[in-house]
């Protein structure tokens, strides 16, 4: 399994740096892990070199996590430096979305692409919910919006056993970084083609979300994936390889 060390803990990653083909870093959401881009892992075409990791104090990393975008943004560039990654596609899911927009406005030079999924350019989160996570006890209805109304019984309990078997405190620290972040007045400086990836029927990260990144990202180019929920990498994984696939070919790979 590849781990490395870094800032003193054991931080695990899915995929291998050292191969052939254009390299896409995954970034994770908020309480999740590197499984959340399985499909992704396995099933994207060789021309793509897809890197998955676990953010401190998830999944099978080491550390705390943070409630900072900044911190996330920074620790995350850390990593890259580490693994020995060139110029890199940053891919992230919800909150790992907010963290790949920051990381373009302070690490751009490093990037040649940005894959946005499920997230937006500013994240509130509802008063009450983190007053719930406060308390220690993540809102049941969390995962009842995780997923739309295409997905199979089994997907949606192995996501609901997920939500519920994850630290209340790390959805605390993950969500709060979430409600403080705001880059809405600053997308204009980002450069960098960037696909931006939703699911017709994302409750928590709705489209008007995506359509904002797309109206404001100088190089934004939008696909609505129909059917789908928040997890739309995992609830419909071929149309979000497809569009991944097309996206690299178009705008990465021919450089």
């Amino acid at each position: 399994m590849p781990y490395l060390v870094l800032d003193g803990n054991k931080i695990y990653y899915a995929g291998d740096a050292g191969k052939e083909g254009v390299p896409v870093l995954f970034c994770h959401g908020s309480g999740g892990g590197h499984h959340h881009w399985l499909f992704q892992l396995k099933k994207l075409p060789e021309s793509i070199n897809p890197i998955a990791v676990d953010l401190p104090g998830h999944g099978r990393s080491e550390g705390s996590p943070s409630d900072k975008v900044s911190l996330y943004r920074d620790w995350l560039h850390r990593f890259k430096e580490a693994l020995g990654l060139g110029p890199f596609v940053l891919a992230g899911h919800s909150l790992g979305g907010a963290i790949a927009l920051d990381y373009a406005l302070n690490y751009g030079g490093h990037l040649s692409g940005l894959i946005l999924v499920g997230t937006g350019a500013r994240l509130r989160v509802l008063p009450s919910f983190l007053e719930t996570l406060k308390t220690g006890n993540v809102p049941v209805e969390f995962s009842e919006h995780l997923y739309g109304p295409e997905v199979s019984e089994d997907l949606y309990d192995r996501g609901r056993q997920e939500v519920h078997s994850t630290s209340a405190a790390v959805y605390l620290a993950d969500l709060s970084a979430c409600d403080k972040f705001d880059n809405m007045e600053e997308l204009h400086r980002i450069d960098h083609p960037a696909l931006i990836i939703c699911g017709s029927n994302d409750r928590l990260t709705p489209v008007k979300y995506s359509r904002y990144l797309e109206e404001n990202l100088p190089r934004g180019r939008f696909e609505l994936i129909e059917g789908a929920g928040h997890m739309v990498m995992i609830e419909k994984p071929h149309a979000v390889n497809e569009a991944i696939a097309r996206f690299v070919e178009q705008n990465i790979a021919a450089r």
